[in-house]
């Protein structure tokens, strides 16, 4: 699991869409195409991406923050979504430190030419004492704390919402003036900090449902606002292996 609320899905790319728009920089000598203009007036847009499919997503074991590597499909979806992606030719790709997501931006480095950049704020939400259990487990173990989402020693969405929000905030602040940044991320770090960027009062937290593996949110930010532009693109409506409920 990646830590809330209804599926939702969003538009899905073809393939060969995206090859037709792509000119991205993996071919060296061709010549430069204009980018595409598709939200051509957002000011900054972030692409945050979920990362590929692990052995615990499927066990449906809370990872939080141990370092559960990506199996094999994982890797698959990977090389898949980051041959879409590039076609976006973004200007920067910036990561969560854990290895999960790091495997999951290196296709779309290896095609972009781009440096994938860390930071630890995009890790998912610790999950203290609840990590490696399944959700039967830990509804018989913590009935109270699940019933709250409030894992014993982890972190709470108000303080997941606040770092993974001011990360991405961080983030649209170094992309130039209609640059866009792809971030690899986690399914309740995604949410969460972007709920903070929409601004949802708590309240509505889990009105935006949770991403599947390897499947993005596009935010765009226009005169100081930032609109959820499409949510759980690059993927057709199925269920959500998360610790995000």
């Amino acid at each position: 699991m990646d830590a809330g609320g209804s599926e939702a899905s969003g538009s899905e790319a073809s393939e060969s869409e995206a090859s037709e728009r792509s000119g991205a920089r993996a071919t060296e000598g061709s010549a430069a195409v204009p980018r595409a203009l598709r939200y051509g007036d957002e000011s900054t847009r972030l692409v945050l991406w979920r990362h590929g499919q692990t052995r615990w997503n499927v066990e449906g074991r809370f990872q939080g923050q141990s370092d559960i590597p990506l199996d094999t499909v994982g890797q698959e979806q990977a090389e898949r979504a980051a041959r879409l992606l590039a076609a976006l030719r973004p200007d920067m790709i910036i990561s969560s430190d854990l290895g999960r997501a790091l495997a999951t931006a290196a296709p779309l480095a290896r095609l972009t030419g781009l440096t994938v950049t860390t930071d630890k704020d995009l890790r998912e939400r610790h999950g203290g004492a609840w990590e490696g259990l399944t959700d039967v487990e830990i509804r018989a173990q913590y009935p109270a704390e699940h019933a709250s989402w409030l894992p014993p020693d982890g972190e709470s969405s108000a303080a997941v919402a606040e770092r993974a929000g001011a990360a991405l905030e961080r983030i649209a602040e170094n992309l130039e003036p209609g640059g866009l940044a792809v971030v690899v991320s986690h399914g309740a770090a995604i949410r969460l900090g972007a709920e903070r960027l929409l601004g949802l009062p708590e309240d509505f937290w889990g009105v935006v449902g949770p991403l599947a593996n390897c499947a993005w949110s596009v935010l765009g930010r226009r005169r100081s606002r930032w609109r959820l532009l499409e949510h759980n693109a690059g993927t057709l409506p199925e269920p959500v292996l998360s610790d995000d409920r």
